[in-house]
């Protein structure tokens, strides 16, 4: 069949693209093109830079299958940069992998999968897309450290049905070893770590850049109110943060509370951070559906383990409660639900519960 592979340039896609090739498949590679600099070219500095792209280039000649750049910066910044700075005016912490798998790498891309007249887009996200007899389920990859599934948890099922997620089933250090085995160029290259449109920067630089707004000073406050410091901006905080909060205070002080609307940081200590649960919103469910037991496992941040918890749906609103208290339940963040090693779906944190 015809495959489409998005390559970021990196050695989990160049391997994606070499398993889908080594199946017989006839497979076209693409990078996205999602962001630029002021003279309308890939960056050079960050991940999804022009370097990126050129190695993406030389690996899909390696493996002789054609190769195309899409310009996808106009749909890129509205449906991800736009809500990752408006995410932060409204004092939440945003997670833009999320907004990008949703609307662009996956939606978008799908799309112009079937343009091609290609029947499958593969990606080298380490998660797993399994048949079964209730249709599609989302599972885990199988390496637990470079597990990908917290950021895939809006794909549906019309989309599941589309997608592969070759490297899934490996191991990190198996799909180095199989990227040298073939002498991709990629074999050895260092995972990034950056924002793909920040790029070597401080993201808070970039906001300062982009969303001047964001820098806009306000007072430090304790639990009860007092002013005990100030800040240049709400966007170098997050709930639960702990270092650089620039307080000559002698006990640790966390970040409770960001109120966007008066540039109000709260401060508290450990225990004050303790959420009985949170609010989600924009849920989205794998199946199409609810699970039918309410008891899931739930992870509130990409790297958080996931914990023992309830699904309710209250008059219109979906509710987790967790069967223990946890810290540091971080708006604009997504809480994803899994049982097992399976995906349920999952949605953006609105507001922690008491």
């Amino acid at each position: 069949m015809r495959v489409v592979v998005a390559m970021s340039g990196g050695v989990d896609s160049s391997v994606a693209a070499a398993l889908m090739a080594e199946a017989g498949h006839d497979v076209i590679g693409v990078t996205l093109k999602q962001w630029e600099d002021g003279d309308g070219n890939l960056p050079t500095a960050g991940c999804c830079t022009v370097g990126d792209a050129e190695d993406a280039r030389r690996v899909a000649a390696q493996l002789d299958i054609p190769y195309y750049v899409l310009d996808y910066v106009d749909e890129f910044r509205a449906a991800v940069v736009e809500p990752f700075g408006n995410s932060y005016l409204a004092g939440q912490t945003p997670n833009p992998c999320v907004e990008c798998n949703r609307t662009v790498r996956f939606q978008a891309l799908l799309e112009r999968t079937a343009e091609l007249g290609a029947e499958v887009l593969a990606t080298g996200h380490y998660a797993r897309v399994v048949q079964d007899p209730d249709g599609y389920a989302l599972r885990r990859g199988v390496d637990p450290g470079k597990d990908q599934s917290y950021v895939l948890h809006m794909l549906n099922q019309d989309q599941l049905a589309r997608i592969q997620l070759p490297v899934g089933e490996l191991t990190k250090p198996e799909v180095r070893d199989h990227a040298a085995r073939l002498g991709l160029r990629t074999a050895a290259k260092p995972d990034s770590q950056e924002i793909c449109f920040v790029g070597d920067a401080n993201y808070r630089d970039f906001l300062a850049e982009h969303f001047p707004e964001t820098v806009r000073p306000g007072p430090i406050v304790d639990m009860a109110g007092t002013t005990i410091g100030s800040h240049r901006g709400t966007a170098g905080f997050t709930v639960g943060q702990r270092r650089g909060l620039g307080l000559a205070v002698r006990q640790p002080r966390f970040v409770v509370e960001i109120d966007a609307a008066t540039s109000t940081v709260v401060v508290g200590d450990r225990g004050d951070l303790l959420a009985g649960g949170c609010e989600v919103r924009d849920v989205s469910f794998v199946s199409g559906r609810p699970p039918a037991s309410p008891a899931v496992e739930v992870k509130v941040r990409y790297r958080s383990r996931p914990v023992a918890a309830r699904l309710e749906a209250v008059q219109g609103r979906w509710l987790v409660r967790f069967d223990e208290a946890q810290a540091a339940i971080a708006p604009g963040q997504a809480a994803v639900f899994y049982d097992g090693d399976r995906v349920l779906g999952g949605g953006t944190i609105e507001r922690s519960l008491p």
